[in-house]
């Protein structure tokens, strides 16, 4: 599962802040962040990932503190989840990038401004969190099989499907009998929009995410909004040394922001 940082005054103003700009969330953010929580509340998370930044810092802990099991779990934070690094762009309005970017004859997102990162090393950065991600939930799926084979529990799965648009139609194939893989993990990780722009068309690239037919792939390229909420399953044959396969179950979800107000 994936959630994006509350908003900062900054991102009202259309400031450009990347990672040099380490902003905290408003009002507002702190809001949504507990909206966030409120909404995620009875989620079972087995582990916690967070950008290092100040706005993702805060989301996250507003998030946890509303979270009836997870309260007092560790985050890890973690550098390669910060968002896109733009140079000298930072600090400077969405408006003065856009005209930096016509004036090297280029457009936005696929501009880099001088001492910023391209788009292609945001997607590596990307992609080697990912694999981190995946190792690490292989080998302690691993352990857990070595020391308490044949002991599974569906919790996981029960708490996402609870609340999640089609959670319950994944859920039901999680039976004694269905033979499918059960879920080993649950994990949140909180980051940036743009990054997260980033992996999102990694997934459907380069892994051949799977949409609901809810999601277009245009909708998975766009940049989510503040807290929003995106729900993968990553399953990996067992035996099998080959890419994941993934299923987008939500994408960009903002239902928990309805009764969240602007405080200006």
């Amino acid at each position: 599962m994936i959630n994006i940082s509350g908003e900062t005054r900054l991102n009202k103003e259309k400031i450009i802040q990347g990672q040099g700009v380490d902003a905290p969330i408003s009002e507002t953010g702190l809001k949504q962040a507990a909206a966030a929580g409120l909404f995620l509340n009875n989620v079972k998370f087995t582990h916690i990932f967070s950008s290092d930044l100040t706005r993702t810092k805060q989301t996250v802990h507003g998030i946890l503190e509303k979270n009836k099991f997870c309260r007092d779990m560790t985050v890890k934070y973690d550098s390669r989840l910060r968002e896109r690094k733009y140079g000298v762009a930072e600090s400077r309005a969405l408006s003065e990038l856009r005209a930096m970017a016509k004036a090297a004859g280029e457009e936005c997102p696929a501009f880099t401004p001088p001492g910023g990162e391209t788009l292609d090393q945001v997607k590596m950065r990307g992609k080697d969190f990912f694999e981190f991600l995946c190792q690490l939930i292989l080998k302690e799926a691993g352990q857990k099989e070595q020391f308490s084979p044949g002991t599974p529990s569906n919790c996981l799965e029960t708490s996402l499907a609870e609340i999640f648009p089609l959670g319950k139609n994944y859920a039901s194939k999680f039976n004694s009998d269905s033979g499918a893989p059960e879920l080993v993990a649950s994990v949140l990780v909180v980051s940036h929009g743009a990054y997260m722009k980033s992996l999102f068309n990694y997934f459907l690239t380069d892994l051949k995410c799977s949409l609901p037919a809810t999601v277009s792939e245009s909708e998975l390229m766009s940049v989510s909004p503040n807290t929003g909420i995106s729900l993968f399953i990553i399953n990996f044959e067992k035996g099998m040394e080959v890419k994941p396969t993934i299923q987008c179950v939500c994408m960009n979800l903002h239902d928990h922001l309805s009764g969240v107000t602007e405080t200006h």
